[in-house]
């Protein structure tokens, strides 16, 4: 195994969390710090601030995850719709300003990286994760490779259709009968809503559940079936050996998730996937976007 660390920089809406990462996935440090809302400029500025306060020598490379499609041939990011960054030229900017090479990936796919090296998924060649978080992103890992598409932009699992003519999407996705607009926890924070009032959001939710509430967790379940519609395609598609569950809604609520989710999918999944794939929590919690852009570093050293 290599020598040397890699800096992770996992940017999210309202913090960049930047770590020092071992090759082993271990972080030898960390730095957070709010994403600023203003301008790309101001966005861009805080990126390099975040690596600036890691580096030393131990450091050979940089990766970053961010919340938007990858245009990786030019090393790009395409699109943030929860922050001001718009074909912003990352890769370069920032390989220009720190002189290492510098890799870049969507976030969730960091996270599904992360995961696979150094969490839920690792050992194993085929992996598919989903976070379950304000959105759902996901990643794959086929072949022993992340997936990204021929421009980097897969996979976004988040918006497939699961419901013909279903709800609309959410944010600036025009969208409708999408997977993220039924388990996404801003989908469940407005099925509690409608159920437990204004103050219920999706965390609010598990709890009542825990409590012993049987509508929480009936909806729980609902949605839960939902997420097993989606899994099921993809596990035909991609055929994997594990599921990974993550997300701050998808770690919390997964005891409740779980089992109707892996009744529906093993229903719909062919053989032998349907006998063979397995579900787990994610284990790297917050941290495991941050590992992940850090072995999307150490990808862009060894290439």
């Amino acid at each position: 195994m290599q020598a040397g660390h890699a800096i992770g920089v996992d940017l999210g809406g309202t913090k960049i969390l930047a770590g020092v990462v071992a090759r082993d996935g271990s972080v030898v440090r960390r730095h957070e710090r709010p994403t600023p809302q203003d301008s790309q400029e101001h966005v861009l500025a805080e990126l390099e601030a975040a690596v600036a306060e890691l580096l030393d020598d131990s450091v050979e490379a940089v990766g970053f995850g961010a919340p938007s499609p990858i245009d990786q041939a030019r090393g790009v990011v395409v699109r943030c719709v929860s922050m001001p960054l718009e074909n912003a030229p990352l890769r370069d900017r920032m390989h220009e300003r720190f002189g290492v090479p510098v890799g870049l990936d969507n976030d969730a796919n960091a996270a599904a990286i992360g995961e696979w090296r150094a969490g839920a998924g690792r050992g194993e060649d085929d992996v598919v994760m989903l976070t379950l978080g304000t959105g759902v992103g996901g990643g794959v890992i086929s072949g022993g490779r992340p997936f990204r598409g021929w421009n980097g932009a897969g996979a976004e699992l988040g918006h497939v259709v699961i419901v013909h003519e279903g709800r609309p999407c959410q944010g600036a996705c025009t969208g409708r009968g999408h997977l993220e607009a039924y388990v996404s926890g801003t989908a469940v924070t407005e099925a509690a809503r409608e159920e437990f009032g204004p103050s219920a959001d999706a965390h609010r939710l598990v709890r009542l559940a825990n409590e012993g509430e049987a509508k929480a967790e009936e909806l729980l379940a609902e949605v839960a079936r939902y997420l097993g519609s989606g899994i099921g395609s993809f596990v035909n598609v991609f055929g994997p050996e594990a599921v990974i569950l993550g997300g701050g809604f998808g770690v919390a609520a997964y005891d409740y998730l779980r089992g109707p989710a892996e009744e529906v999918t093993r229903r719909e999944a062919l053989e032998p996937m349907r006998s063979t794939v397995r579900f787990a929590k994610a284990e790297l919690g917050t941290a495991a976007g941050l590992i992940g852009a850090g072995f999307v570093g150490f990808e862009a050293l060894d290439a």
